[in-house]
């Protein structure tokens, strides 16, 4: 009898939680980690039956702490950045399959309301390039899913 060798995908290619996991412990810096962020999800592959306008990306939750605020205890703006920052970088690796060195050429940010509750940071890719990526960045509040603020970035690869 006659075995048939079976194609068997490697799931390790894909970039996905766990390698988002580490990519937080071995990447992200150390003050950024203090921050508490959250991997919700890392969409890297092309679910079944999604539009044709899906991208990759990645949702990251930055958990409501006393010490992100400021004055009338709302989140500061920094912290909102840089959640926002961070969940982009997920969103290339998803994008790439995976980790490339890359720093930021360009930030905007729009805050649409004070924030004093747990923020979904959704970021997807628009474009990636080989040299430069873009991407936005949506953030809504975790219990309502109302906007907080949103942001455009553009990337170069180191």
């Amino acid at each position: 009898m006659a075995l048939q060798a079976r194609r068997v995908e490697n799931v390790e290619s894909i970039f996905g939680i766990k390698a988002a996991g580490r990519l937080m412990l071995e990447v992200i810096a150390p003050w950024v980690q203090d921050l508490g962020l959250l991997i919700e999800s890392i969409e890297s592959g092309r679910p079944a039956g999604a539009s044709a306008d899906w991208q990759p990306g990645a949702v990251i939750r930055l958990p409501f702490s006393q010490k992100l605020c400021h004055n009338g205890g709302v989140v500061c703006p920094q912290a909102l950045m840089a959640a926002a920052d961070t969940a982009m970088i997920f969103a290339c690796a998803a994008a790439w399959s995976g980790y490339r060195p890359m720093s930021a050429v360009d930030q905007t940010m729009h805050f649409l309301r004070p924030v004093s509750f747990d923020v979904l940071c959704d970021a997807r890719i628009v474009r990636i390039g080989r040299t430069t990526s873009f991407g936005r960045v949506m953030l809504s509040s975790a219990a309502d899913k109302r906007p907080v603020g949103m942001v455009s970035s553009a990337y170069a690869m180191v």
